[in-house]
């Protein structure tokens, strides 16, 4: 009987441990699913397009906590889905804000406010992109003038290699029509900090436009 009792005890303390290791999987694996939903989650950039901001093979951090409470902002660097496949994922700078009226004219991007243009001043920009910001296709060089009317709940994005990147000058859908703007619950977040490699780790501030 002493015997019997000692398997019983052993038995149970198995089978507690057990439980106890699965019900800590369980936690980690609920907070993690959590906060990579609702606070911070981590992606790869692929290709050059908001060169020199992020480079190819870079990881990045995005925050989603902001935009649960608060609203994109003017030169936010975001990831988001295209407006024609919601399986992609982007990451490009907030040009135009909902209502906004966004002029391209010369290589220039000017916001127009009650009929009066003033240029962006985007000191983010390389040598290379400087002045460069053409309409679609991007690469031609074309510097015709071509307006933008944001909606609202909707937003403008460039990115920072402007002669190199897919971005709202190019979005069509599947007609070839043009799809310029994206809608705010397709934005998944934004990009917080640069987290590897290390030797370039750094928090993308957003810039001050007034300055």
């Amino acid at each position: 009987m002493p015997f019997n009792r000692s398997v019983n005890k052993a038995q149970k303390s198995f089978l507690y441990n057990v439980c106890d290791v699965l019900l800590n999987v369980v936690i980690i694996v609920a907070t993690v699913a959590v906060i990579r939903t609702f606070i911070v989650s981590p992606f790869e950039v692929e290709g050059n397009s908001m060169v020199p901001t992020l480079e190819d093979n870079q990881y990045i951090i995005i925050n989603k906590f902001n935009y649960i409470f608060g609203e994109p902002s003017r030169g936010d660097v975001v990831v988001f889905h295209p407006p024609s496949d919601s399986r992609k994922y982007y990451v490009k700078r907030i040009i135009g804000m909902p209502g906004d009226k966004i002029v391209i004219r010369d290589g220039d991007v000017f916001i127009e406010d009650n009929g009066v243009e003033r240029e962006l001043k985007e000191n983010y920009l390389d040598e290379k992109n400087t002045g460069r910001t053409f309409i679609a296709p991007v690469g031609t060089g074309d510097k015709s003038e071509k307006k933008y009317f944001v909606p609202n709940g909707s937003y403008f994005l460039l990115g920072d290699n402007r002669q190199g990147s897919l971005d709202s000058r190019s979005f069509r859908n599947a007609q070839g029509e043009e799809t310029p703007y994206v809608e705010t619950e397709n934005i998944s977040g934004r990009v917080w900090l640069v987290a590897l490699p290390i030797t370039k780790s750094h928090a993308l501030q957003t810039p001050n436009y007034e300055q």
